[in-house]
């Protein structure tokens, strides 16, 4: 019996209609910017207005689909980019990141931190101590704000317009979270994307200057960010200073993305857009 014949057995045998219709509208979402209507889904897919309109309001129970302001229109949440941080390729992203912050941390003699978008904030994924008397860590596994930190605007600046719009609409304030309005985060963004970086008096602590690299997929997208909390020595001991600090953190960062596959983590990055 032809081997062609038999996958095709195996696939009719195999089907989940439920399944199969949830996958599709998700599929579709996916390749649009602005969205789709019920009817519009309804159309392009073929199928039943009913079955689509339950399959919409689970897929919006679950988070996976959410609508409009004017709830006329669907388009994909990010719950699908947070899923897939928790796939391996993370872990091997955390496995190449970890000795390539410990050299900045030994060159440089400060902390830095890599975090990840998650759940409308910043997860700490990596962290790395410097090697003096004095410094300042951010916790592993800690969530840092979106809006008033250098690892969230750089990872809202190198996105499209659309997921940054996502991405706030699935923003919570955490704890002492600064706010800031929607015409001066824009122009921060625009700031961030034509430095290529971010350079911040921290929002948190006094003292701190947060210096914020983004990790970019193919795509051109962040799917993470690299910050080293500066601190200034004034004392007689002469460490390397800010600018050469900034150098130091943008070849760790380039070399990230010299041995990162871009096939292991742009996937999910896609699916998003100092």
């Amino acid at each position: 019996m032809d081997a062609h014949v038999d996958d095709r057995d195996d696939g009719d045998r195999y089907r989940a209609p439920a399944l199969d219709k949830g996958l599709d509208i998700l599929e579709l979402l996916a390749e649009q910017k602005g969205g789709l209507t019920r009817a519009e889904i309804t159309k392009l897919l073929g199928r039943n207005a009913s079955e689509m309109y339950r399959m919409l309001e689970r897929l919006v129970a679950r988070q996976y689909v959410v609508r409009s302001a004017g709830g006329d229109r669907y388009s994909l949440s990010l719950k699908l980019y947070a899923l897939a941080h928790r796939h391996p390729p993370m872990e091997r992203l955390i496995s190449e990141a970890m000795p390539l912050m410990q050299r900045f941390a030994a060159q440089a003699e400060q902390s830095c931190h890599l975090a990840v978008y998650d759940r409308g904030n910043l997860l700490v994924i990596a962290q790395v101590d410097g090697p003096g008397t004095w410094g300042i860590a951010v916790r592993l596994g800690s969530r840092v704000g979106l809006i008033d930190t250098g690892s969230g605007r750089v990872m809202l600046a190198f996105q499209t317009a659309e997921q940054r719009t996502q991405m706030l609409a699935e923003h919570t304030a955490v704890k002492g979270e600064v706010t800031i309005d929607h015409t001066a985060l824009e122009a921060a963004c625009e700031r961030i994307r034509t430095a290529g970086f971010s350079q911040k008096d921290s929002q948190q602590i006094f003292g701190v200057t947060d210096l914020t690299f983004p990790l970019l997929g193919s795509s051109g997208q962040a799917i993470a960010a690299l910050t080293c909390p500066f601190l200034k020595r004034i004392d007689e001991y002469v460490a390397p200073s800010l600018d050469e600090t900034i150098a130091l953190l943008r070849d760790i960062v380039q070399t990230m993305s010299m041995f990162r596959e871009p096939s292991a983590y742009d996937e999910s990055a896609a699916h998003t857009s100092p």
